[in-house]
């Protein structure tokens, strides 16, 4: 599995980003799929998963009601939609897939990590 983050950028406080996650190698259809962020000298941080049907999710408390979660197994791509963005959400954005294939939070079981796509927003 090969995964692929983008749709990065620089925006202001109250903007909006919409980060893609493409599977350049194989399907992962059938494994959970999840959003990690780490900013400079901080652990790396789960943001959000959502399972192989795409009908359960999660989300960190720090980012509930603002960013969405979704996939599209026939194109093999997971988004983040990032709406109402904060000065703290700045980071850079990495996407993983799990061993599982419900969602979960639980970092140790993710890999197959990309290179993730930088997000700064401004005040």
């Amino acid at each position: 599995v090969q995964l692929q983050a983008s749709g990065g950028g620089l925006v202001q406080a109250g903007g909006s980003l919409k980060l893609s996650c493409a599977n350049s190698r194989r399907t992962a259809s059938n494994n959970a799929l999840g959003w990690f962020r780490q900013a400079p000298g901080k652990e790396r941080e789960f943001v959000a998963s959502i399972g192989w049907k795409g009908s359960s999710t999660i989300y960190a408390d720090s980012v509930k009601d603002r960013f969405t979660i979704s996939r599209d197994n026939a194109k093999n791509t997971a988004y983040l939609q990032m709406d109402s963005l904060k000065p703290e959400d700045t980071a850079r954005y990495f996407c993983a897939v799990s061993r599982s294939p419900v969602a979960t939070s639980r970092r140790e079981l993710y890999g197959s990590w990309g290179q993730g796509t930088q997000v700064t927003v401004s005040s």
